[in-house]
């Protein structure tokens, strides 16, 4: 079947439907990241494969940079974006540390805790009002990551706390980017991202140099270009459908991560792996629907509020 003809059929789909095929093949792009990023980081340091990564990323991403330079740095918000920076830093050092030393199922069902997050952060920052339905979910979404951290116990790992560390991170990015899409273009926040990144991690990715194998150049090459494909086809993902069902569906990725994990390392989670994430992916989706219903209700009655 010619091409043009695929992308007719595609085009024909329902909404919703053609973004849940972008959003697989998103969590599928995002999956062989971490598993790179594991395999690189058995001999290389994380600031170093950060380092690497950005300088593919920022390759990609220069066209649209330079399409609108300087207007894709011009910003009214440049200590906002700097703030934004230093913790998406440190929530990438973080994950990537856990990713790197945990079973790869493990790290990304901790890493989903950033929805949680996402509420809190969003009531201190945002000023958003959460009602009692939706801190009952976060509770109970901490309460699976606990069951997955496990402290005071022998299963305890500092790595589960590197992830959780990152997670919150994440959350607060996730935050900062609502906060300046209100004033930012797309293209300013992701040009500070790409180039913010690569200069943060210049230094000590210089310091901690290793030269790489050929091997892990190419699978740095590669964790580059899987990267930017799969953060573009996410995007297009929640152009298409809608949130709330896109953001049920990245839930996939813990399924992509445990099979991944088994054939290539042969780990397989255990059970308080899968009751944690049980209980913080139905916690989650919760979170989810509430706010997409809550949304639709403010559209129809905007006096309405949340209870």
């Amino acid at each position: 079947m010619a091409l043009p003809t695929l992308i007719n059929r595609f085009n024909a789909l329902p909404a919703n439907l053609k973004g849940a095929a972008a959003l697989m093949l998103a969590a599928i792009g995002f999956t062989c990241m971490t598993l790179l990023i594991k395999l690189t980081g058995a001999h290389l340091h994380v600031t170093q494969i950060l380092l690497v990564r950005q300088i593919v990323m920022i390759g990609i991403v220069a066209p649209t940079i330079f399409r609108d330079f300087p207007g894709s740095l011009r910003s009214d918000h440049v200590g906002l974006q700097f703030t934004r920076l230093i913790v998406a830093t440190f929530a990438m050092l973080m994950g990537f540390t856990a990713v790197i030393n945990l079973p790869l199922a493990d790290a990304t069902a901790i890493g989903f805790a950033k929805s949680f997050f996402v509420t809190i952060f969003a009531v201190i920052i945002l000023k958003e009002v959460v009602g009692l339905r939706r801190w009952m979910a976060v509770g109970i979404g901490f309460l699976g990551v606990m069951f997955m951290v496990q402290p005071g116990t022998d299963g305890f790992s500092i790595y589960a706390l590197y992830s959780l560390c990152g997670a919150a991170a994440a959350g607060v990015v996730m935050v900062l980017i609502r906060l300046l899409t209100r004033t930012e273009k797309p293209v300013t926040i992701m040009s500070y991202h790409a180039l913010g990144i690569g200069a943060i991690m210049l230094v000590p990715g210089i310091y901690f140099w290793q030269w790489p194998t050929q091997t892990e150049w190419i699978m740095m090459g590669i964790m580059g270009i899987v990267t930017s494909l799969a953060q573009l086809t996410n995007i297009h993902a929640y152009k298409w459908g809608e949130a709330s069902v896109m953001a049920s569906l990245d839930y996939t990725r813990l399924l992509y991560a445990t099979i991944i994990g088994y054939l290539v390392f042969g780990d397989l989670p255990g059970p308080y792996t899968w009751i944690g994430a049980a209980i913080i992916i139905t916690a989650s989706i919760y979170t989810i629907r509430r706010e997409a219903k809550l949304k639709k209700t403010v559209t129809r009655a905007p006096d309405a509020k949340e209870y």
